[in-house]
């Protein structure tokens, strides 16, 4: 240790030579908020040194900006449907080095056998992967997941060294209310960072989740939102994700005084997303054309999640610091060049210089269990034809309860070819119970099919839409015949499957070619079933059995209402109709 110590000072002193250089660069100070021209000198992985420097090794950056590494606050690797591995080998040439990952997709269905997967698919990898426990396993007492974890369980990887916390607290009621099975995880992570998920949570209830010990939020939608939260001293996680976009809205609050308390996250974000648009590096450009700064973009995707999260040795360009580092030409169309990790040269121009064995664990296969289902196993029966259907609204997660009048033949459900309304049903999947929730939807506009997934956030049972049984049974079979994923249905006829066998959600395979598979499929969607296509159908489907974002969901239990938190009927016993 000494005389690591000993080589570190001379280093720096430059009485020794370091192993690399990076020489003529325009060095961005995130402490500072200024550029300062010099070299960087790296040893060992580190950054020893910051001014006039010779190295064993030069590169001559001819005055180009180098930052620190990206690092998102937030996110689900799982929602990408690849490997830790894979998910490194495309988002690090992005300027991506390191991640804030909750598993609790996979610990859904996997339970501490997903989060373990998890941590051990990313060790060894060019990517710093930190790890926040999933906090509601499942998101609600109200649905049925493949595992149930409670703070005992969690307690076991609570100290390990990539794991930083406690991971979102969706279920924000029982948060509010005391709940004794909160209380627990609350204080297995004392001392711990606590991440929260309170949509429009406000005045006492939000003083009461904030005393709780949260202190990130990345559901914000509003700047009013925000500010709440800011004021009672928890950080913002501004997310940009796929299918929540909320960074146009909340940048309109950001201001010199706050900024320092606002971080960049990804949350969930699909293959194409990421490939087309980039990772962080798409928060960063976006923020600055939205009119903030460039380095104080750069702070809010680098020392801002450092310091929130408590990792002292990444995050800025300083003695001691990883080099972990990104080469740009310019700030402005923030265009990556070349990314160093750990001082060696792993990307450049959107190419990774390396390859990631993948870690089999058969413990995370074979999660689909369900018996072959039948038409009366769907068939929903109404006491009348005003019922409450779920109505989707574009580009959004958020749907809206409302009463629609109906066809009914022998007192069921009868899809009508001249209404837009579709039979829904999610099914338990990982105990084989015969749950099956049965609701109506509107706004899909599918027409002569079925499209089925094993992604339904965030128990993930099976979740099916259709307009005819026969199509909406054969997607089941056909996803429960493959061991998980998406796959689209027409004429009695299995049209295309993406297989996701680990667990239901992932595929050992590049990115690059799930993101062709769901193209095709999603082509299939819009132009021969007839799919809105001011929605992407196969992520619309995935949320619309997450009883956590309101106002109406559909569980394995049945039809819920998120603002009041309780079950409903579909039959609907008011006369009065709604918009």
């Amino acid at each position: 240790m000494e005389s690591n110590v000993k080589k570190n000072i001379d280093l720096a002193a430059g009485r020794e030579r370091s192993e690399l250089v990076l020489k003529n660069a325009k060095i961005i100070n995130v402490f500072s908020t200024e550029i300062i021209n010099g070299d960087v000198a790296i040893n060992d992985g580190k950054i020893v040194g910051v001014g006039s420097y010779d190295g064993i090794k030069n590169i001559n950056l001819e005055g180009k900006f180098v930052i620190p590494g990206l690092i998102d606050s937030h996110v689900h690797i799982e929602s990408a449907m690849v490997t830790p591995g894979e998910f490194a080998r495309t988002i690090v040439p992005k300027g991506t080095t390191t991640i804030i990952a909750d598993p609790h997709e996979i610990a859904n269905v996997c339970g501490m056998k997903g989060i373990e997967y998890m941590l051990n698919c990313s060790e060894d990898i060019p990517l710093n992967v930190y790890v926040m426990l999933p906090s509601c396993v499942p998101a609600t007492s109200i649905e049925n997941s493949g595992a149930i974890l409670k703070a005992e369980d969690l307690k076991k990887l609570i100290n390990h060294e990539r794991v930083l916390g406690l991971g979102e607290l969706m279920d924000y009621p029982n948060v509010i209310k005391g709940k004794q099975d909160i209380i627990d995880k609350l204080i297995m992570a004392d001392g711990k960072i606590i991440d929260g998920h309170g949509p429009e949570i406000e005045d006492k209830d939000l003083n009461a989740y904030a005393m709780a010990g949260v202190r990130t939020e990345h559901e914000c939608s509003t700047v009013e939102e925000m500010i709440n939260r800011l004021r009672l001293g928890m950080y913002i996680l501004i997310r940009e994700g796929s299918a929540a976009r909320n960074l146009k809205s909340l940048i309109k609050g950001i201001t010199a005084e706050n900024s320092r308390r606002c971080l960049f996250c990804t949350d969930d974000k699909h293959p194409q997303d990421i490939i087309e648009e980039g990772h962080i590096d798409n928060n960063v450009r976006l923020a600055i054309k939205e009119g903030i700064h460039p380095i104080r973009s750069i702070q809010m995707a680098t020392i801002n999640a450092a310091e929130c999260y408590g990792l002292k040795d990444i995050g800025a360009i300083a003695p001691g610091y990883r080099a972990d580092l990104v080469v740009l030409d310019n700030l402005e169309e923030f265009s990556i060049e070349k990314v160093f990790k750990d001082g060696k040269l792993i990307a450049e121009e959107n190419n990774p210089f390396f390859s990631v064995d993948y870690k089999e664990d058969n413990r995370v296969m074979d999660t689909v269990n369900v018996n072959k289902i039948e038409s009366e196993d769907i068939a929903i029966p109404l006491e009348s034809d005003n019922v409450n259907v779920i109505k989707l609204s574009s580009h959004s997660l958020v749907t809206k309860k409302v009463n629609r009048k109906v066809k009914i033949k022998n007192g069921l459900f009868q899809y009508d070819k001249e209404k837009d309304i579709l039979k829904m049903a999610v099914i338990e999947r990982h105990k084989n119970t015969g749950n099956i929730g049965l609701g109506l939807v509107e706004n899909f506009k599918l027409k002569e099919g079925a499209i089925a997934s094993t992604i339904a956030h965030d128990s993930h049972n099976i979740i099916v839409i259709g307009d005819n049984d026969q199509d909406m049974i054969l997607a089941v079979n056909e996803l429960n015949r493959v061991g998980g994923g998406i796959t689209i249905c027409s004429n009695e006829n299995v049209l295309q499957t993406l297989s996701l066998p680990i667990a239901g959600l992932i595929a050992e395979r590049s990115m690059e070619s799930i993101n062709e598979q769901l193209k095709e499929m999603l082509n299939i969607a819009y132009e021969q079933l007839g799919v809105n296509k001011e929605i992407d159908p196969f992520m619309t489907l995935s949320f619309l059995a997450l009883p956590v974002i309101p106002d109406i969901k559909l569980t394995d239990s049945g039809l819920f209402d998120v603002k009041n938190f309780k079950f409903i009927d579909i039959n609907n016993r008011s006369a009065e109709m709604s918009d």
